[in-house]
């Protein structure tokens, strides 16, 4: 198993404060897989994500990638394992205004022992006449092109995403979409999605289904629909 997720519980606050998110979480994904994280506002989707990539810890239980567990590391190990399996694409684009688009996309790179070609990255993306405009000059749309840039120029293992579309319109949800899917099929990485969206789930070859920080469902897509064809 590629990733191995097993026995993760998390909580937050104190005594009578105290909220459980994460109700003891097991499941695995294998190399390549389109997993959707489905669940409604506080079901513990975005916690179980940062579990996943490092930004968070769990109380008990642990994370696995290729046998390595994210809780027997210390903070360099940590580091490491960040920047040599992970890339994030989180809603809010958080790109370095004072850097044009390809610098902010070399930004990734810098971070990767194997990096892809930056050309390359942002003739994918549509943003190659665009490289040296500042994020300010961009809409919306395109700023998300570039943060997907700047994941996948490390060439990362896990594509961690956070409601991508969140702050965007229907037909840019859908070119970012289009855009995570052929990312996932011409480089292979596995890909991570925290949606409440239920019809982007559709396009994924695994949906995890979470509710009150538990697992309800964890199925497979024998029929995927193209992003291209999602309808909501």
């Amino acid at each position: 198993m590629f990733l191995e997720i097993s026995g993760i519980r998390k909580s937050f606050g104190e005594g009578e404060s105290r909220v459980e998110v994460l109700r003891g979480i097991d499941v695995g994904i294998e190399k390549g897989e389109f997993c959707v994280l489905l669940g409604p506002s506080g079901s513990g989707k975005s916690t179980l994500l940062n579990i996943i990539g490092g930004i968070d810890s769990a109380d008990s239980g642990y994370i696995a990638i290729n046998g390595e567990k994210t809780a027997d590391m210390n903070d360099r190990a940590l580091t490491r394992y960040r920047r040599r399996h992970l890339g994030y694409i989180f809603q809010m684009y958080n790109l370095i205004p004072n850097l044009n688009i390809k610098e902010n996309v070399e930004v990734g790179a810098y971070l990767s022992e194997k990096p892809l070609n930056t050309d390359e990255i942002l003739k994918t993306l549509g943003l190659y006449e665009h490289r040296h405009k500042l994020p300010n000059q961009l809409s919306g749309g395109q700023q998300q092109r570039t943060a997907i840039g700047r994941a996948i120029v490390k060439n990362p293992d896990i594509l961690l995403c956070d409601e991508p579309t969140g702050a965007l319109d229907y037909n840019t949800s859908k070119e970012i979409l289009k855009l995570i899917e052929e990312v996932n099929q011409k480089y292979g990485c596995t890909v991570i999605m925290v949606t409440h969206n239920a019809a982007i789930a559709g396009m994924a070859d695994r949906v995890i289904k979470l509710r009150d920080g538990q697992i309800r469902k964890n199925t497979r897509n024998e029929h995927k629909i193209p992003a291209s064809e999602l309808d909501w």
